[in-house]
């Protein structure tokens, strides 16, 4: 089972970009998106031609064209909802949770804190507030797995220039913390755990031509629980993917995870 996700930076815009053939050629078993901004209403008719998926959104309640996440999935899921019951948070759309019968898959747009003191803390309460409502998920025993845009780079060979970045969210010691944190609740990165290496990145400054040089974050994730994690094959990026900011990121697993 190939699970990808992928902040699309605007899904109006990405299917102008080549998306519904890119979708058709790739094939995902599940397609988690970050960064929709648009409700169901403003979707792309070309959405229609790509029958073999079912397909979810949620979009945000306080601003128009504006955060929001979409999943596509080959079979249906059991169970699909929007946030995860704190109002000042699921507002914003940011949160889509989907039980797939074997695991429970979360597609998670977190908040970028880099506008404000008060987004920052915003952020931070977003993060610490979903931790927990994992925590409780794990302590019942569910296999989870979280994609999304972390908006995060966890250690410095997460990112070019960690030096030049150390003041700036998306890269200060409280954020990075909380991965830390996530981590230790039972939780693997499974692209760094099979990939220890640097120089990939998920996330470029398209204003400044920082794609080309490779000048990037690794802000994009696939969170696998550790009870979990034994059935993932592979882990991966698509750098190669071009129509947004960010490249698509992903995990293969056996399909009967329950071995």
């Amino acid at each position: 089972m190939k699970i990808l996700s992928w902040n699309v930076n605007g899904v109006r815009a990405v299917f102008k970009k080549g998306f519904a053939d890119w979708i058709q050629q790739t094939q995902p078993d599940i397609l988690c998106l970050q960064e929709t901004k648009a409700e169901v209403h403003q979707l792309p008719i070309e959405i229609n031609a790509l029958s073999a998926y079912h397909h979810d959104w949620v979009s945000s309640k306080t601003r128009k064209g504006y955060s929001g996440v979409g999943l596509f999935s080959k079979t249906a899921p059991l169970h699909i909802a929007s946030g995860f019951g704190i109002q000042r948070f699921d507002e914003e759309g940011r949160v889509q949770s989907a039980d797939f019968g074997d695991f429970l898959l979360f597609n998670v747009y977190f908040p970028n804190g880099k506008a404000s003191p008060e987004r920052l803390q915003y952020k931070m309460d977003f993060y610490h507030a979903f931790l927990s409502h994992l925590t409780t998920l794990l302590e019942k025993g569910k296999r989870i797995i979280v994609v999304g845009d972390v908006n995060t780079a966890h250690t410095a060979i997460d990112l070019a220039r960690p030096k030049e970045n150390e003041k700036v969210s998306g890269f200060l010691p409280i954020e990075r913390e909380w991965i830390d944190q996530l981590l230790a609740q039972g939780f693997v990165d499974s692209f760094r755990t099979l990939h220890p290496e640097g120089g990939h990145y998920s996330w470029w400054d398209l204003k400044s031509g920082a794609r080309e040089r490779n000048v990037g974050w690794r802000i994009d994730y696939v969170f696998v629980s550790e009870n979990l994690f034994g059935r993932v094959k592979s882990a991966f990026m698509l750098p190669d993917v071009m129509g947004s900011d960010h490249c698509p990121v992903g995990i293969e697993i056996d399909e009967d995870i329950r071995k």
